[in-house]
C-alpha cells in the first residue's frame, strides 16, 4: 500500500553515533551465510535499537527540518544505429515486437492504475487533527509526525499514535486488533499519568509542547521504549502507551494520540514487506526455453556462416569486400532471418490466454456471493494458469477459516444435555418475553431449561447461571434505557449474555462488588477476590460474599484442570466427561464451570496469607498463583458449557478437497495455541487419532540434523517413513521458530533469493532450516500460532526457498498482508478485517470455500490450456520456421528467405491465431463438475506433467520432422520438373511449402482439442480464410504496383492452387504429417494402463509402527481430548479490583458526546460544553447543582483497610468515585438507600475520619452504580455535600480547583 503520508516526511534524521556508523556502512554487501557475523550484528541492533527518533508535539517545522531530499534521476542510454544487414522486410519483425510492448505497458499500467486507486482510497480516509486551537477533519495523507489526533468509537487508527488521554477512567482505551494479530479479544492501552491529568482540554492540548525520544522505526509489533520529555521531566513509554495502526477503537467514546510513527514507518507497513514482481513456474520455464532457442539459433547461424565461407571461396574476385567481413555480415545476416523461430507472437498470445483466464474467473456466477454483492475479481492477469499448480496453502483463522462469531450452542447441567430445541415451525412466541433484559440477538432456545430455571427448584441449575453471571470482567452500561455489555472477549459476551437471557442478569459492578438481577430478586455480592485467567492457569475464579453471609469460589476453565480440583468423581463427573467428548467431536469451544463454599475462618488465614503474598518484592506471582491453587481445590461440577466458533460457509469440505487433491493447508495465526487447535479440529486438519509433535522433539531432530551432513539418512529417514503413513501434525508458536530459525530475522524477499544462489554456502542454519521444513512438510496439518506478519511471510518464504513448490496464502487482514506478497499466489477475502489483504492480494474473494472452484476449476483449466498453447505454439512456429535452415543449403547459404514476408510476418499473428486462443481460453478435459468431483486430477499440474523439458524436447522433434517432410518431399516432387505445371520455381517452391505447413498445423490443432464448439469451428475456419483473403490481397496486382518490392509474390498462389497435381503434392505433406502422428497416439492410448485408485487414507503398516514407533507424543493420554479454547487476556481482573477500569471522577455524559460533531475544515467552536474533554472533567460542575437528588447514608461507610494487588476487603478505594448516573434522578421520590440494595454489616466513619484521608474512597454502597433501571435516589445530607465538594476538587487537576470556586 502506498502512504502519501511516508514520502518524505516519515523520513527522520538518525543522531551520528563515534564509531557505530563506519562498522556499518563500510561493511561488504555480499550475500553471507545466516549464521555470518554481520548477519548477528544486524539482528543485535535490532535487538537494541538506538533511541534517535525524535518527534516534538504541534512543531511541524522542527519535524520538517529532517526531512531527507529525494530527487528523481533518470538514466538515459544511447543506442546507435544498425546497419542494414537483414534480408527481411522491415515490419516482418518490427510488427510482432511492437504489439507485445504495447500490451504488457497496457497491462501494467492498469495494474499500476488499480494500485493507485487502492492508495488513494487508504490515503483519504477522514481523520480529525488539531489545527491551531480546533480539530478539523482532514485526510489520512494530511497526518504528520508530532500532530495530535482524535479518534472516536469504531474508527481505525491511521498512524502509531501515543496515547495522551481518553474519555474512559483512568484514560484507558480499548481496541481490536483483529486486523493486525487475528485476535478477537479486546486489548487495553492506558495513556500516560501525566498526560491523562494535565491533558483535559483542547486548549491546554494545543499547547502541549512535549517531545517523545524513542527507537527508530521498526517492525516489532509487540515492542516499543521511549520517553516523554515535557516540563523539564520525562515519563516512560512503552507499548501499552502506544495505539498501532490498523486498530479499532472499541468501546470508548473518544481518545487523543500523538503521531509517532506515519506512513511505511508505522509497525504494521513495516511487516507488510514489499512489492515484488511475482512469475509463474511456466514463466520462468519459457524464459529458460526461449534462451536455449536462442543459443542454439546462434550456433546454427554458426554452422551456416562455415557453409558461407567454404561456398564463398570461388566468388573472391567478385566480393567488395573481404571474406571475413561478407561472412560476420551474413551471421547477422542468419540470425535475423532465423530469429522468426523465437516464438515471439507467444508472448503477445499469451497475455490475451492470461487476460482472457482471469476475466472468466470473475464472471463465474459460482464465485459469487449475495450476501455482500461481491463477485471473485482476479486483480493480477498473469498468475491464472499457476493456480493449477499449488502445493502448499497458507491460510489465516480469523476471518479465513472463521467468521468471528461466537454463539452459545449447547451446555450441560449436572450430566443432563440442553441443546437448542428442534422444531419443524419456528416458533411464534419469543419464550423470553418473561425477562425484560432478555437480548433478542441469542438464538439458542430450550423450553426444558427454562422450565427448570423459572421453577428454581434445582440448585445445581441455579448456581450454573448464578456463576455465569458473577465470574467474568465484563463491564455494564445503560444507553438508550438498554442494558449493554462491554466484554473482553466474544466468548465471554455469549455466556454472560445467555445468563441474562436465562433470567440471571448482571446489572452492574464496582471494584468490590457485583449487582445482579436473579430472576427478578436484585442481589448485590461483595467480590472477595479476583483470580485472572491466563494460558497457564487456563480458568478464571472469583471469590463472593452473598447477601446472606456466606462465602462461595466461582471457577471457569478447562476441563483438564477443573476434573483435577474437584473433591468428588462420580457418575455425574463421568457423564460430565462424556458430553464434553461429544462437544468435543461437534468442534464446539467447551468451558467446565464448578464452586465450593468457603469456611468463614478458612478464609480468613487464607487472606492474611494472600495479603502478605500480595506486598511481596520477589516472586510475587508464583506465590499469588500458589495461593489461587490452595483455594481452587475441592470443587464440585456444576457442568459445562459450549460455544460454537462458527466456521464460513464450505470450509470444512473445502479443506477435505483440497487435501484430496495433494494440496496441503497450513493455518499461520497470530491468535492462541487453544483457539488455534480447535479450530483446527473443527476444519478436520487435525483428527483424534492425529499425532501431535511437541517442541522438544522438534528440537532434537533438528539439532540431529544440523550435526549431521545429511538431512535424512539411515535412521532419520526410517522415520521419515514412518511419519508419512502415521497422521502427524505440528503445532508450534511464534516464539519457538524465532528461537529455533535465525533465518526468521530476516527479510523475506532476501531469504528466497539466497535459496536461489547456488553459490550460498549450506552451513548449519541452513541445514537447520531445511530439516524443518522437509519435517513440517511430512506432516499433514502444521498450525502455527501466536504469529506476527513477518513471522508469516518467513514461513511462506522458507517452504518456498527449500521445497521449491507453488505457494498460495489466503488472508483477510493487515496482518496478512506479508504473507499474502510473499508467497507465489496471493488471495484476499473481504471480510471484516478491512480491506488491507484485498488491495495488496492477486486475487479477492468473498469466502474462503471459494477457493476450492478457485484452484481445482479455473486453476486447473488455466495450467492445462497454458500448457497446450505453448506446446502447440512452439510445434507450429518450427514446423514452419524451420525451413529456413534446409533452404539455406539450397540458397548458397545466402540468408535468402523463402517465404513471402507478409506470410512470416501475419503467421503467428493472423493465420495460425484463433485456433491458439482457442486452445488457450475454452479448452477443457473434463467439466466443472467433474473437476470437483475428481481432486486427484489436480496432481497433474502439481508435477509439471503437461509441460516440461521433456514435452518441449517433444513439441521441438515433432516441429522438426514437419518442416522435413513440408521442404525434402515437395522439393522431391519438384525435382527435374519443368513446364507449366511445375512448381520448381522460387515462389511457387514457397507457396507450396508454406500450404503445407499451414494445412499441417492446422490438422495437428484440430485433433489437439477436446472440447468442440461453435467458437472452435469458427476459429479454425477463419484461420484459414484469412489466409486465403489476405494472400490475395498481397499477391493482388494494384499493391504490386505501389511497392514491388514489398508485395513481389504477384498471383503466386493462384499460379500453384489451379493445378490439381500440386494439391495432391500438399495433400501429401499433410497426411504424411498427421497419419503417423495419429497412429502413434492411438497406440500410446491403447498401451496406457489405467492408474489403480488410490485409498484416500492408507493405514500405517504394523511392521512400521512396531518396527520404529512414531519420534513425538500423542495428544492425549487418554481417549477424549479437550476443546477449550477462551479468548481473553489477562489482567482485566487486576483493572477491576484496582479500580482502575472503573469511573473514578463523573464521566463523559453520552448524550453530550454523541451531539459532540466537529464539522470538517471548520474551526471548532471555542466552547468547553462542546468538548468531549471538557465534558469529561467538567461534567461534575454542571450537575452540582442537582447533587441533592442522590442521598448516601453515613451508616453505608466502612472503615479502610488494608488492600492487595487482587484482593478486596472492606471495599475501600484510594481514590474518588462516583457514578455518573448518581445525579439524573432530580425528581426522584425520597426512600432509604436500604430499600435499593441489601445492606451488608457496616460501622459509620467520622468526618475527621474522611478528611484526614481525602483520597479514600466512598463506600462501598455509594460506590456501587445503581441497576439500569433507573430509580431515584435520595438526596445526602448537607454535610456529605459539602464533604464530597471538598474530597472532589482536592482530586481534580489544579486547573480545575479555580473553575470549581463559587
Amino acid at each position: 500500500m502506498g502512504d502519501a503520508t511516508s514520502q518524505g516526511v516519515a523520513q527522520r534524521r538518525r543522531r551520528s553515533k563515534p564509531g557505530r556508523s563506519e562498522k556499518y556502512e563500510l561493511r561488504p554487501r555480499s550475500r553471507t551465510s545466516m549464521g555470518s557475523r554481520v548477519y548477528r550484528e544486524d539482528l543485535e541492533e535490532e535487538k537494541h535499537p538506538a533511541f534517535t527518533w525524535e518527534v516534538k508535539a504541534n512543531d511541524r517545522a522542527y519535524n520538517n527540518q529532517f526531512k531527507k531530499k529525494v530527487f528523481p534521476c533518470w538514466q538515459r542510454k544511447k543506442h546507435k544505429a544498425i546497419p542494414e544487414i537483414s534480408t527481411l522486410p522491415w515490419f516482418t519483425l518490427f510488427t510482432p515486437l511492437v504489439c507485445l510492448l504495447s500490451i504488457r505497458a497496457t497491462r501494467d499500467l492498469l495494474d499500476d492504475i488499480g494500485r493507485c486507486r487502492s492508495d488513494r482510497t487508504i490515503n483519504n480516509r477522514p481523520c480529525q487533527i488539531l489545527m491551531g486551537k480546533s480539530f478539523r477533519w482532514k485526510k489520512w495523507k494530511n497526518l504528520r509526525v508530532g500532530d495530535l489526533v482524535c479518534l472516536h468509537k469504531d474508527n481505525i487508527v491511521p498512524a502509531d499514535l501515543l496515547l495522551l488521554a481518553s474519555t474512559e477512567p483512568s484514560s484507558l482505551c480499548y481496541v481490536e486488533t483483529a486486523d493486525i494479530d487475528g485476535e478477537t479479544n479486546l486489548k487495553f492501552r492506558q495513556a500516560p499519568a501525566v498526560t491523562h491529568h494535565e491533558l483535559t482540554s483542547i486548549w491546554s492540548m494545543a499547547s502541549f509542547q512535549g517531545k517523545v525520544v524513542c527507537e527508530e522505526p521498526n517492525g516489532q509489533m509487540h515492542h516499543f521504549v521511549g520517553c516523554l520529555e515535557w516540563k523539564g521531566k520525562k515519563y516512560p513509554l512503552d507499548s501499552g502507551n502506544i495505539l498501532l495502526r490498523g486498530s479499532k477503537i472499541r468501546n470508548t467514546d473518544a481518545c487523543y494520540g500523538l503521531a509517532i510513527y506515519t506512513g511505511f514507518d508505522t509497525k504494521i507497513m513495516k511487516n507488510c514487506g514489499k512489492v515484488h514482481l511475482k512469475r509463474t513456474k511456466t514463466d520462468r520455464l519459457m524464459s529458460r526455453l526461449v534462451a536455449l532457442i536462442l543459443l542454439s539459433l546462434v550456433l546454427i547461424s554458426l554452422v551456416l556462416t562455415f557453409g558461407f565461407w567454404y561456398k564463398v571461396g570461388e566468388f573472391k574476385a567478385k566480393l567488395a569486400h573481404s571474406i571475413a567481413t561478407e561472412a560476420f555480415t551474413i551471421f547477422w545476416s542468419f540470425l535475423i532471418l532465423l530469429s522468426v523461430v523465437v516464438p515471439m507472437a507467444l508472448f503477445i498470445t499469451a497475455e490475451f490466454v492470461h487476460l482472457g483466464n482471469s476475466t472468466f474467473i470473475g464472471w463465474d456466477v459460482h464465485m459469487y456471493h449475495a450476501a455482500q454483492d461481491m463477485p471473485a475479481e482476479a486483480r493480477s492477469t498473469s498468475l491464472s494458469d499457476q493456480l493449477g499448480q499449488v502445493q502448499h496453502v497458507f491460510s489465516d483463522k480469523t476471518g479465513t477459516l472463521t467468521q468471528n462469531v461466537m454463539t452459545f450452542n449447547k451446555c450441560c447441567i449436572d450430566g443432563v444435555v440442553y441443546g437448542p430445541d428442534e422444531e419443524e415451525t419456528p416458533r411464534e412466541e419469543n419464550p423470553y418475553l418473561w425477562n425484560k433484559f432478555a437480548d433478542g440477538k441469542l438464538l439458542f432456545q430450550n423450553a426444558k431449561l427454562l422450565e427448570a430455571v423459572r421453577g428454581n427448584k434445582n440448585k445445581t441449575v441455579r448456581e450454573f447461571w448464578r456463576l455465569l453471571a458473577l465470574c467474568h470482567t465484563v463491564m455494564a452500561q445503560e444507553k438508550d434505557n438498554q442494558l449493554l455489555y462491554q466484554a473482553a472477549s466474544p466468548d465471554e459476551e455469549a455466556l454472560v449474555t445467555a445468563a441474562r437471557n436465562f433470567g440471571y442478569v448482571f446489572l452492574a459492578r464496582t471494584r468490590d462488588s457485583i449487582t445482579v438481577l436473579e430472576l427478578g430478586e436484585e442481589r448485590v455480592y461483595q467480590v472477595l477476590a479476583m483470580m485472572d485467567f491466563n494460558s497457564v492457569r487456563k480458568r478464571m475464579s472469583v471469590l463472593v460474599r452473598n447477601p446472606e453471609g456466606s462465602i462461595y469460589l466461582y471457577t471457569k476453565g478447562a476441563d483438564t484442570v477443573i476434573f483435577e480440583r474437584l473433591h468428588k468423581k462420580g457418575m455425574t463427573e463421568w457423564t460430565t466427561g462424556e458430553v464434553l467428548a461429544s462437544f468435543a467431536e461437534q468442534t464446539l469451544r467447551t468451558l467446565c464451570l464448578a464452586y465450593k463454599e468457603v469456611g468463614e475462618g478458612a478464609y480468613e488465614e487464607w487472606r492474611q496469607r494472600h495479603q502478605e503474598a500480595s506486598v511481596l518484592l520477589r516472586n510475587r506471582a508464583p506465590a499469588l498463583h500458589q495461593l489461587y491453587e490452595e483455594m481452587e481445590q475441592g470443587l464440585q461440577l456444576l457442568g459445562a458449557t459450549a460455544i460454537e466458533d462458527k466456521l464460513q460457509d464450505g470450509v470444512l469440505e473445502t479443506i477435505k478437497c483440497l487435501k484430496q487433491g495433494n494440496i496441503k493447508v497450513w493455518v499461520l495465526t497470530g491468535d492462541k495455541q487453544e483457539t488455534a487447535v480447535n479450530v483446527g479440529f473443527a476444519c478436520q486438519l487435525l483428527s483424534e487419532n492425529t499425532v501431535i509433535l511437541e517442541e522438544e522433539e522438534i528440537v532434537r531432530v533438528l539439532e540431529a540434523c544440523q550435526e549431521s551432513d545429511h538431512l535424512l539418512s539411515g535412521e532419520g529417514l526410517r522415520r521419515s517413513r514412518a511419519l508419512k503413513h502415521a497422521k502427524v501434525a505440528m503445532v508450534i508458536s511464534g516464539d519457538f521458530l524465532d528461537q529455533q530459525l535465525l533465518s526468521l530475522h530476516k527479510e523475506p524477499r532476501a531469504l528466497v533469493l539466497q535459496g536461489r544462489d547456488p553459490d550460498s554456502h549450506e552451513g548449519p542454519e541452513v541445514r537447520r532450516e531445511r530439516a524443518f521444513v522437509e519435517l513440517a512438510s511430512q506432516c499433514q496439518a502444521v498450525i502455527c500460532c501466536r504469529m506476527t506478519p513477518q513471522q508469516k511471510a518467513l514461513i511462506v518464504a522458507l517452504v518456498k526457498k527449500y521445497q521449491n513448490v507453488v505457494t498460495l496464502a489466503i488472508g483477510d487482514g493487515a496482518n496478512d498482508v506479508n504473507m499474502i506478497k510473499t508467497a507465489d499466489i496471493g488471495v484476499g477475502l473481504a471480510g471484516q478485517e478491512g480491506m488491507q489483504a484485498v488491495q495488496n492480494s492477486d486475487y479477492v474473494l468473498a469466502q474462503f470455500h471459494f477457493l476450492q472452484r478457485l484452484l481445482l476449476v479455473h486453476g486447473r483449466w488455466s495450467y492445462m490450456r497454458i500448457c497446450k498453447f505453448l506446446r502447440y505454439f512452439i510445434y507450429k512456429t518450427l514446423a514452419s520456421m524451420t525451413v529456413q535452415i534446409w533452404f539455406a543449403f539450397y540458397s548458397g547459404f545466402t540468408a535468402q528467405p523463402l517465404y513471402e514476408g507478409w506470410f512470416l510476418a501475419l503467421f503467428n499473428l493472423l493465420y495460425t491465431t484463433l485456433p491458439v486462443l482457442y486452445i488457450g481460453l475454452f479448452e477443457q478435459d473434463v467439466s466443472a463438475e467433474q473437476s470437483l468431483q475428481l481432486p486427484e486430477l489436480y496432481i497433474a499440474g502439481q508435477k509439471d506433467e503437461l509441460f516440461n523439458y521433456w514435452v518441449f524436447f517433444q513439441a521441438v522433434v515433432h516441429g522438426t520432422a514437419t518442416s522435413l517432410i513440408n521442404f525434402f518431399m515437395t522439393l522431391w516432387v519438384s525435382r527435374d520438373s519443368a513446364g507449366p505445371l511445375s512448381f520448381s520455381d522460387y515462389q511457387s517452391f514457397a507457396v507450396v511449402v508454406a500450404l503445407s505447413g499451414l494445412l499441417s498445423v492446422t490438422m495437428e490443432v484440430i485433433l489437439t482439442i477436446k472440447y468442440w464448439t461453435v467458437l472452435s469451428v469458427l476459429a479454425v475456419s477463419l484461420s484459414l480464410c484469412s489466409y486465403v483473403v489476405v494472400t490475395w490481397a498481397c499477391q493482388s496486382f494494384w499493391l504490386f504496383k505501389i511497392s514491388p518490392k514489398t508485395f513481389p509474390f504477384l498471383y503466386a498462389d493462384r499460379n500453384v492452387l489451379t493445378h490439381p497435381s500440386i494439391l495432391l503434392v500438399v495433400l501429401l505433406n499433410v497426411s504424411l504429417n498427421t497419419l503417423p502422428v495419429l497412429a502413434l497416439r492411438i497406440i500410446c492410448q491403447a498401451l496406457k494402463k489405467p492408474r489403480p485408485k488410490k485409498e484416500a487414507e492408507e493405514a500405517p503398516g504394523e511392521e512400521i509402527i512396531t518396527a520404529e514407533p512414531v519420534p513425538c507424543m500423542h495428544r492425549e493420554s487418554r481417549a477424549r481430548r479437550s476443546s477449550y479454547a477462551f479468548s481473553h487476556r489477562e489482567g482485566y481482573a487486576d483493572l477491576i479490583t484496582q479500580g482502575t477500569i472503573l469511573w473514578r471522577t463523573p464521566g463523559v455524559s453520552s448524550d453530550l458526546l454523541a451531539g459532540h460533531t466537529i464539522p470538517r475544515d471548520e474551526e471548532l467552536p471555542s466552547s468547553a460544553k462542546e468538548s468531549p474533554w471538557c465534558s469529561r472533567k467538567m461534567s461534575f460542575l454542571g450537575r452540582r447543582g442537582h447533587q441533592h437528588g442522590g442521598r448516601a447514608s453515613s451508616a453505608a461507610i466502612q472503615p479502610p483497610s488494608v488492600v492487595s494487588s487482587s484482593l478486596t476487603v472492606g471495599g475501600q478505594d484510594n481514590h474518588f468515585s462516583l457514578h455518573k448516573d448518581m445525579a439524573t434522578a432530580t425528581n426522584a421520590p425520597s426512600r432509604s438507600l436500604q430499600e435499593e440494595l441489601p445492606v451488608r454489616r457496616e460501622r459509620s466513619l467520622s468526618l475527621e475520619q474522611r478528611s484526614c484521608s481525602p483520597c479514600d474512597s466512598l463506600s462501598p454502597a455509594e460506590d456501587r452504580p445503581l441497576s439500569p433501571r433507573g430509580r431515584g435516589q435520595l438526596p445526602p445530607s448537607e454535610s456529605q455535600s459539602q464533604l464530597l465538594g471538598q474530597l472532589s476538587s482536592e482530586s481534580w487537576p489544579a486547573p480545575l480547583k479555580g473553575k470549581m470556586s463559587p
